[in-house]
């Protein structure tokens, strides 16, 4: 028997106002750019502070962890879950991956 997991994907979207917060270090002379300044915050447990809707949960039955941290051009995906396995193309939010699982007529 098949069981439920949890699965989450984040976009954050880098250029924007967002993006460009020093969310991760208060320290100006940091050498990292804007986009990895925001992947090392990610990495760092700072996603429910940057985020705190998306984390608010009735109840914590369910401890979701991150997996991995995909970056392209404009967005930076994240994904978490119980634990790995292989996302769903159709379903994703990333648009490289649903576009390509879409069935044209």
């Amino acid at each position: 028997m098949k069981t439920n997991s949890t699965q989450q994907e984040i976009l954050l979207i880098t250029g924007t106002s967002f993006s460009s917060r020093q969310c991760c270090d208060k320290d100006d002379t940091s050498k990292f750019n804007e986009r990895e300044k925001l992947e090392n915050a990610c990495w760092n447990g700072l996603l429910p502070d940057m985020l705190p809707e998306i984390f608010e949960q009735p109840s914590a039955a369910k401890k979701l962890y991150l997996w991995e941290i995909r970056e392209t051009e404009s967005f930076i995906e994240v994904e978490m879950g119980e634990y790995p396995e292989p996302r769903d193309n159709y379903l994703s939010l990333d648009p490289y991956a649903f576009l390509s699982a879409q069935t044209y007529n």
